[in-house]
């Protein structure tokens, strides 16, 4: 039996999470749950899966569902909360599906406290990639991916020696403008952005997906993950979304794993690891997909993807900078404050603006972050 926490047990991936719990009853059981504010969904769960430790974003919440919670449960909240839901419990296994680069902290002390990462979470890398890869690795912690297209890249380099690795390629479905101009981007609204073609993802990474931040976010993740130089992650447009990614070696060979755009199959892959179980989800079928198309990647059409990877190169604190200054511009293109295209002009005069530091600890990458943000909120 394997006992897991779930960070963000009400988002996408979280939900998706407790559905493979739900389809192998016998071999999982949920020891902690930390959620946001959706505490009617957050209920549910504690009703079903019954958790030992609740989590959720500020006390007064947790004042609020109190009463509601069975005997014994221990309920945290705030950061706090997600440390200690992280940290604490017996769970072997943390499943880091929060948003944001709020999930670094509580990352970080599940490494610390001995616990196996299915990491979801790419701010986490983004931010302090050196700091939590170091970390793991002195702790013996493994990092087991949950993103669709760096399970892939794992699953395509099992049993292959890395020195024989000439590059990978991660794909990209393009987001819900893929085929818009940048003359047609300028008035697109909230709610086109949100109607994701292929995938049901939050609010947040959908809109990440549209500007191609998502893929940028998932190179430098991958440079983390699998200690690859930037000139060795490549990017192409990939609709379909059939082929997750791919490796290509130094024979010339390629190995790309391909499957269904559902989710439930990289999380069940990173909680199973390295067996592989039946899964909820639905059986490829490639003479019914008939064909895949693919197109290079327009860095002129793309621009975010662009600043990410050059953030990348730059390393420190840059990186930093880059996932804080889109957190702040898509959450206020989110409340309608600003229009699409400014995201990636408010991430831009950020970088333009930033004075790198180049081997940052802990709480440089922390003030960076804050610093970043009070100023995202002002342009």
């Amino acid at each position: 039996m394997k006992k897991i926490s779930v960070l963000g047990s009400t988002g996408s991936i979280g939900t998706q999470t407790l559905d493979v719990v739900a389809m192998h009853p016998d071999a999982f059981e949920v020891d902690g749950l930390a959620a946001g504010s959706n505490v009617g969904l957050l209920l549910e769960q504690i009703k079903r899966f019954k958790p030992r430790r609740v989590s959720v974003a500020t006390p007064q919440l947790a004042d609020e569902i109190r009463s509601s919670l069975p005997a014994g449960i221990e309920l945290f909240s705030g950061n706090e909360g997600l440390v200690e839901v992280a940290a604490g419990g017996d769970a072997n296994t943390v499943v880091t599906a929060v948003v944001g680069s709020i999930g670094l902290q509580s990352t970080m002390a599940a490494i610390e406290a001995g616990k196996h990462i299915g990491l979801a979470n790419k701010e986490t890398l983004v931010t302090a990639g050196h700091l939590v890869t170091e970390l793991a690795a002195r702790k013996g912690v493994s990092l087991l991916p949950i993103d669709s297209e760096h399970s892939a890249i794992f699953q395509c380099l099992n049993g292959e020696n890395r020195e024989d690795v000439a590059g990978i390629t991660l794909t990209a479905s393009g987001g819900s403008f893929r085929d818009y101009s940048r003359e047609q981007l300028k008035n697109v609204t909230v709610e086109e952005a949100l109607r994701h073609p292929n995938w049901a993802m939050g609010s947040k990474i959908t809109i990440d997906s549209a500007t191609m931040v998502n893929k940028g976010l998932e190179v430098i993740e991958a440079h983390w993950l699998f200690g690859l130089s930037y000139d060795q992650i490549h990017v192409i447009l990939h609709p379909e979304s059939i082929i997750h990614s791919y490796v290509e070696f130094r024979d010339s060979s390629i190995i790309a794993q391909l499957g269904s755009p559902d989710m439930r199959v990289p999380i069940q892959y990173a909680l199973t690891y390295p067996e592989r179980w039946n899964s909820p989800a639905q059986r490829l079928s490639l003479a019914a997909v008939g064909s895949l198309t693919f197109r290079e990647m327009d860095f002129e059409r793309f621009p975010a993807l662009r600043l990410a990877i050059e953030s990348g190169r730059a390393g420190g604190t840059a990186t930093t900078a880059f996932n804080a200054a889109n957190e702040i511009a898509v959450s206020r293109f989110l409340r309608s404050e600003i229009s699409f295209l400014r995201i990636e002009e408010i991430i831009a005069e950020i970088l333009d603006r930033h004075i790198n530091e180049s081997s940052p600890n802990l709480e440089q990458i922390q003030h960076c972050d804050r610093t970043v943000r009070a100023l995202s909120a002002k342009i």
